[in-house]
Order: structure tokens, then C-alpha cells, then sequence
């Protein structure tokens, strides 16, 4: 599969997953439809399913859009059904969704949201994780608690580290002086920081990440107990 990052809205991801085999697609989380439209304007590309990871706007404003536009069909978790638009297809925890080519596993990770979720397309090793985990941080916590998103956080830790990190927002840079400032002496967190900045510097994004990186630089990921995560998680929203 083939990935294509789509800027959307001030820091937005939403990511066009490719089977050339077919010329069909998903797109994860559109937040506008104009800029996937754009990208495939003239392109002999079948954008026939929407996965949304939650039911926030900026994950799903592009929704209704795509589907008249496209036909696509919609796909999202059972239990966010009401609050998800357009929604065709309703999966449940630890589902596989398989169609056409596409193979992905369905993990329930709330704490964002009660209902978010993360589409794990594992035979090509392609995590997209919403707005629970970022190059570096996680989401806030909104409608959950502390210890289910400590809880989704080793979830995701437990995939293999190859696994490609595809998160919601361009967060990584300000997350990175959160990181520094509470875990000053690791010599992994300051080698990717010096990349996040020639990244950005070309105009790149710095997604995808590996859980690999997360796992020796992400001050959450590195949290052992639920206690020390919610004290970062604190420091964070106030940061």
C-alpha cells in the first residue's frame, strides 16, 4: 500500500492509503474534503472507503462531501456510530475489516474520546492512531480517564517497532520541548529533535514516526505506571 499525506486545515494529517494494484483508496479522517479532492483531481483513483478513527470535526468534516462526491462508503467504530457522519460500516473492538485489498485490525483506545479508535493495517505495518498518540505526545484526555488512556498508549506499545506511526496532527515539534524539558539526558530524543527540525526546515512532515522511535523518545510512551503518565499528561495541558 502507498501513502499519501494530505494537509488539512492549520495542522491536520489526513492520509490517502493507495492500493496499486486497483487504483481504489481509503482516506483516514479527512477534516475537509477541498484538499483530497485536489489531490485527486485527475487521477484515476476510486476513493471508495472514509475511515474515521473518532467522531471529532476535524476528523470527520470532510465526510459527507467525499461520500456524495465519490460514493465512498464509511467506515467507523459500532459504538461512535451516532456521532460519526454518514457512517456505512460499523466495526467493534479487535474487529478485522477486510475489503478489497485492505486488511486492518480495529483497536479500541479511548481517552481522547470514548469512542476512538486505531486502524491497524498490519500486513503493511501501518498504524494510524487519530489523536491518541503523536510523533512524541498523545491527546488529551476529553472524555475518558487517565487509566484507559494509559491503557490504549500499551496497547499500541505491545505492536512490533517497525510499526509506522500515522497520527492526526503536526504536533511533533512544540511536543518535542515538552519531551526535552522532563527527559533532558536521552541522546535518542535530541537525535530526532535535530531531525524534526531539517524536516520542517524542507517543508516535509515529520510523520510517519516508528513506535520504535516512540518508544525510546516519547516522554508518554516512557511513563511506567498510570501515575506518572497522568502527571506528564497534567504538565502537558498546561505546558
Amino acid at each position: 500500500m502507498k501513502v499519501e499525506i494530505i494537509s488539512c486545515l492549520q495542522d491536520n494529517y489526513s492520509y490517502l492509503i493507495i492500493d496499486e494494484t486497483n487504483n481504489l483508496a481509503c482516506i483516514v479522517d479527512p477534516s475537509e474534503a477541498s484538499p483530497v479532492i485536489d489531490y485527486l483531481k485527475n487521477k484515476n483513483i476510486n476513493l471508495k472507503y472514509i475511515l474515521n478513527t473518532h467522531h471529532h470535526f476535524d476528523h470527520i468534516g470532510g465526510n459527507k462531501e467525499l461520500k456524495k462526491k465519490y460514493n465512498s462508503i464509511v467506515v467507523g467504530f459500532k459504538h461512535d456510530s451516532e456521532r460519526i457522519p454518514e457512517i456505512d460500516i460499523c466495526l467493534e473492538d479487535n474487529e478485522i475489516w477486510k475489503s478489497d485489498n485492505f486488511v486492518a485490525k480495529i483497536i479500541h483506545v479511548p481517552g481522547h474520546t470514548k469512542g476512538h479508535i486505531c486502524f491497524h493495517f498490519y500486513n503493511d505495518k501501518l498504524l494510524f492512531t487519530g489523536d491518541t498518540l503523536f510523533s512524541l505526545g498523545c491527546g488529551r484526555i476529553f472524555e475518558g480517564t487517565y487509566e484507559q488512556m494509559f491503557s490504549s498508549l500499551n496497547k499500541i506499545k505491545a505492536m512490533p517497532l517497525d510499526t509506522q506511526i500515522y497520527c492526526g496532527h503536526e504536533y511533533t515539534l512544540n511536543n518535542s520541548k515538552f519531551c526535552i524539558k522532563h527527559d533532558s539526558e536521552n541522546l535518542n530524543l535530541k537525535k530526532k529533535i535535530q531531525n524534526i527540525q531539517i524536516k520542517l526546515s524542507n517543508s516535509l512532515p515529520t510523520i510517519p514516526s516508528t513506535l520504535k522511535d516512540e518508544l525510546d523518545c516519547n516522554i508518554f510512551l516512557r511513563a511506567k505506571d498510570v501515575k506518572t503518565f497522568s502527571k506528564l499528561r497534567d504538565l502537558k495541558d498546561n505546558f
